[in-house]
């Protein structure tokens, strides 16, 4: 039923929008002195035109990333020992996860890997340093 409101919606959007561009071309054409009401509907043609393969191209510039992808990379900070098993906090949430290594409380580390809810996780040596 949703999804039926939503297609109904964007339907009274584009009805909306095409009348409002034929009063517009009706207005250039009859009220504008002759020459300007043909640019002016040019020039709105143009910029509508530029717009959308402007704003389509910038849409398309990179996949996006969904899911685990998001986690792999990123830097986390642990909240236990991990050894081979603790947990790790990754953007205000808490996470179990698992290294190779042993990881003391409160280092830097960065996720390598995502198994089901565990994190795969090694220290994060560029954070190491800084600190």
């Amino acid at each position: 039923m949703q999804e039926l409101r939503r297609a109904r919606g964007a339907s009274r959007s584009t009805l909306r929008d095409v009348v409002l561009t034929a009063i517009a071309i009706v207005l250039a054409i009859f009220v504008l002195p002759q020459p300007w009401g043909i640019m002016a509907i040019g020039l709105g043609v143009a910029t509508d035109l530029s717009e959308t393969v402007f704003f389509w191209r910038w849409s398309r510039r990179r996949k996006a990333r969904v899911g685990i992808e998001t986690l792999v990379g990123r830097a986390a900070v642990a909240v236990s020992r991990v050894d081979p098993g603790g947990r790790v906090k990754l953007d205000g949430e808490l996470w179990g996860a698992r290294s190779e290594t042993t990881i003391e409380t409160g280092a830097a580390v960065v996720v390598r890997d995502v198994e089901g809810l565990t994190l795969v996780v090694e220290p994060d040596p560029e954070r190491a340093r800084g600190a």
